[in-house]
């Protein structure tokens, strides 16, 4: 079912054919076709200086090419007659009748070249014993993978919202077959509303189960997943705009907050959206997170690796190596018995902070968001005793960020001050969640 290529250093149908009884189905060329249309390998490509005017944009060093698509038909022509003399040669009709006959391969003994010596290509060379009729070659493509995709039912009973932003609700059951759920559905909303999506709330979706990886990856806005079950690896991956909440079953007799519901590396290089988990996660949760918000119970190790923006509430432990390389983005962690600072990545020890006003407002929002939608004890603790739970919370506040922050408010004071003068330096806000200056790099979105 798949196709065995093999590429490098061919020139001749005597290469493929070689190639063939090694048990290839296709032949890639990629230099001998290049020196065709007029290399001279000068080896300089990344230097923009090609004298024949190929690997160049050079305008007056790219007049020199004289390359034409008939050399390249001709250069294969000349490679398919040697092949059909070998063929015929051995009496073979076709080049699928010759993959996989490394019995017709024999060592040639009278090469004699330092290179050679000791080289023994017995075992290249051996052809196992197999069953009268065994295929050695591709005969069929493998099965399709998206053709019973639980996203096609999904997209059906989307259609009224998707067409004309009309709100429906949909309940199905998912297991941990059904891989990357909203996927396909994400993508037929980009489709036809482009990145901006849907409004919120106009897709519903209630789950129940165990779901696959990368449940919810990519999820447009407009769209809110809420899972009844638990979820594997990659959950919320690429999120773009969407809800999500995973929550136990409500018949369950186990304390969420003790138990993992989602696997690792959950909400990878989301952009955009928010993401409610009543319980635990696995290892690098929100790894390369750029602007997500998220509410988690608790996390294994590594947690906001590479984090560049986006928000992260943990209401319970931290595994070892938290934020690691988190250059955006803010962390509130609930820190009741002083562990964390044991927790924390040691280059960012110094990048600790307590929560000021506009951050209390903004985790006890997520918060009170994390309970209606999971209906979460941890999270209802936290609101019924936020005044005493409140100098308990720390923040991650990344260095770069923070200096970018001041930058932008600064122009935004000089601009204040200067009311004839626009934004300098292109500077544009972004909620928060991230910022792009023409004169700095990046940071966040």
């Amino acid at each position: 079912r798949i196709i065995v290529q093999t590429a490098g250093q061919l020139k001749t149908g005597r290469d493929v054919a070689i190639a063939a009884m090694l048990g290839a189905d296709e032949y890639g060329f990629s230099t001998a076709p290049l020196i065709a249309t007029g290399c001279i390998m000068m080896r300089a490509c990344h230097l923009n200086t090609c004298p024949v005017g190929i690997a160049t944009q050079d305008p007056e060093l790219r007049k020199r090419f004289e390359g034409k698509p008939e050399h390249v038909v001709n250069f294969f022509f000349f490679v398919a007659e040697e092949l059909r003399e070998i063929l015929a040669s051995l009496g073979i009709r076709s080049v699928d009748e010759m993959i996989g006959r490394s019995d017709l391969l024999v060592a040639d003994d009278a090469v004699d070249h330092w290179k050679a010596r000791g080289v023994d290509l017995t075992h290249l060379l051996h052809r196992p014993e197999l069953p009268e009729g065994t295929s050695l070659r591709r005969l069929e493509p493998p099965p399709p993978v998206l053709d019973d995709a639980l996203d096609w039912s999904l997209v059906e009973q989307s259609a009224a919202a998707i067409e004309r932003s009309e709100a429906v609700s949909i309940t199905t059951a998912v297991r941990n077959v059904n891989r990357c759920v909203g996927g396909i559905l994400s993508s037929h909303i980009a489709a036809a509303r482009g990145a901006e999506g849907l409004p919120e709330g106009t897709i519903n979706v209630e789950l129940t189960g165990s779901a696959g990886q990368s449940f919810s990856g990519w999820l447009a806005p407009g769209v809110t997943f809420t899972l009844h079950g638990d979820a594997n690896d990659y959950t919320g991956k690429g999120l773009s705009g969407g809800v999500l909440a995973v929550m136990p079953p409500d018949d369950v007799s186990y304390l969420a907050e003790e138990n993992v519901i989602i696997g690792n590396t959950v909400l990878y290089g989301a952009t955009s959206g928010r993401a409610f988990f009543r319980g635990l996660a696995g290892e690098r949760f929100a790894v390369r997170n750029s602007g997500a918000s998220a509410v988690v119970e608790g996390v294994g190790d590594h947690g906001c690796e590479y984090m560049t923006g986006g928000r992260v509430v943990v209401l319970g432990k931290t595994g070892r190596n938290f934020a690691a390389g988190m250059s955006g983005g803010l962390a509130f962690l609930l820190d009741e018995h002083g562990e964390l600072r044991s927790k924390i990545n040691p280059t960012m020890l110094d990048q600790i902070e307590p929560l000021d006003e506009g951050d209390a407002i903004e985790v006890r929002s997520l918060v009170a968001e994390h309970v209606e939608r999971t209906g979460s004890p941890v999270g209802k603790r936290v609101l019924d005793e936020w005044d005493s739970l409140l100098g308990s919370f720390v923040k991650i506040f990344p260095a770069d960020y923070k200096r970018v922050l001041a930058e932008l408010e600064r122009q935004e004071a000089e601009n204040m001050s200067d009311p004839g003068h626009g934004p300098q330096n292109g500077a544009v806000s972004t909620g928060g969640e991230g910022f792009v200056t023409e004169e700095t790099e990046e940071v966040g979105n």
